[in-house]
């Protein structure tokens, strides 16, 4: 299967649309030449109305950390952008529902397997970090972004760059002074 096949295959799901407040509407990015993947959570509601992943102020700041533009960032010939939940599930107190657990069992690695081998997967948030480094399930997310240098060449655990990550750059600064720098040399290497 192609990827633009799977792309299709993907945004016609309907797996867990009991559970979605606004029905499913799938929302994907990737190529056949994505060598860098952004994994988060799940769209949230902005993203679910445009159907562009990351279209919001924390898309902009993401673009920054990664040293592009927001619409380079959206360039699925350069990222792929493939979420632990691909619908918004909903809201819940104090922000978004968690992502849908049939997501990404179901999608995950039929989409790997249109990629390129020598990826680098940018594992953004709590939820994508315990999926893909399960060695590290009992770490806080601090933890596994202290020790972001374990994990590559392949996975670099972030902070989601939500408003909040604002108060997480100021608490610890090494992010910007170690971690940006290092982020921004693996992302240009692969999307030269």
């Amino acid at each position: 299967m192609s990827a633009e096949a799977l792309k299709r295959e993907i945004r016609g799901c309907t797996l867990c649309a009991e559970h979605l407040p606004l029905g499913p509407k799938p929302v994907v990015q990737f190529s056949a030449t994505s060598r860098v993947v952004v994994i988060g959570q799940a769209p949230g509601r902005i993203t679910h109305q445009t159907g562009l992943a990351f279209d919001d102020k924390s898309g902009h700041r993401l673009a920054d950390w990664l040293g592009v533009d927001f619409d380079t960032l959206h360039d699925p010939a350069r990222f792929a952008i493939v979420s632990m939940g691909f619908c918004y599930p909903g809201k819940a107190s104090g922000g978004d529902k968690p992502p849908r657990p049939e997501c990404a069992p179901t999608w995950h690695e039929r989409v790997w397997s249109e990629l390129p081998e020598d990826r680098l997967t940018l594992l953004v948030g709590t939820y994508a970090q315990r999926a893909y480094l399960p060695e590290t399930k009992s770490w806080t997310m601090l933890e596994r972004i202290q020790r972001w240098r374990e994990f590559l060449p392949h996975f670099l655990p972030l902070p989601h760059p939500a408003w909040r990550s604002t108060l997480f750059i100021r608490d610890h600064p090494w992010f910007e002074a170690e971690v940006l720098p290092a982020l921004r040399r693996e992302v240009a290497q692969r999307i030269r």
